[in-house]
């Protein structure tokens, strides 16, 4: 099995504070990348803050989204690409290339990416969160940490 997963945690609505890639190779994690992301005037939502844990003072002099994006483009271009609920992620990348004029279509990925939460949900799990599935199949997930997110959703796909 050969994939990239990715997890995004976001400030406010599409806009990533954090983004975790996990590459794997003929089923083996073979490279790693997380990186904060300076929101768009780094703004972000209490909600958001609750949930994963990072301030505005943890992004101050982090890279924009678009400082990021080869980072973000080497791992994914041409690749099978997973995620768990995949439209969220897929949405916070494709809202925030639109916002910085680069073109989804370039990176030569589905439009549709491969989700753990709908094939899990198939095998019968529920509920379905990632915290319930790594539970479920004995995984470590530091959650809402985008790179433990990824590499969770990672293996999650290699069980499958």
């Amino acid at each position: 099995m050969t994939f990239t997963a990715i997890d995004f945690e976001t400030a406010t609505a599409f806009h990533p504070c954090s983004v975790g890639i996990v590459t794997v190779e003929n089923g083996v994690i073979v490279d790693e990348f997380v990186s904060l992301i300076k929101p768009p005037n780094n703004v972000y939502s209490p909600f958001t803050i609750q949930v994963h844990g990072i301030y505005p003072r943890d992004t101050v002099n982090a890279k924009s989204f678009a400082q990021v994006f080869p980072e973000i483009q080497k791992r994914l271009q041409n690749r099978i690409v997973v995620a768990h609920n995949e439209s969220f992620d897929r949405n916070v990348l494709t809202k925030s290339m639109a916002l910085h004029n680069l073109e989804y279509a370039d990176l030569n990925i589905a439009h549709r990416w491969e989700c753990t939460v709908k094939i899990y949900k198939a095998k019968g799990l529920k509920p379905t969160k990632l915290s319930d599935c790594c539970r479920a199949m004995q995984i470590t997930l530091n959650h809402h940490e985008a790179l433990s997110d990824a590499r969770a959703c990672a293996k999650l796909y290699l069980m499958k």
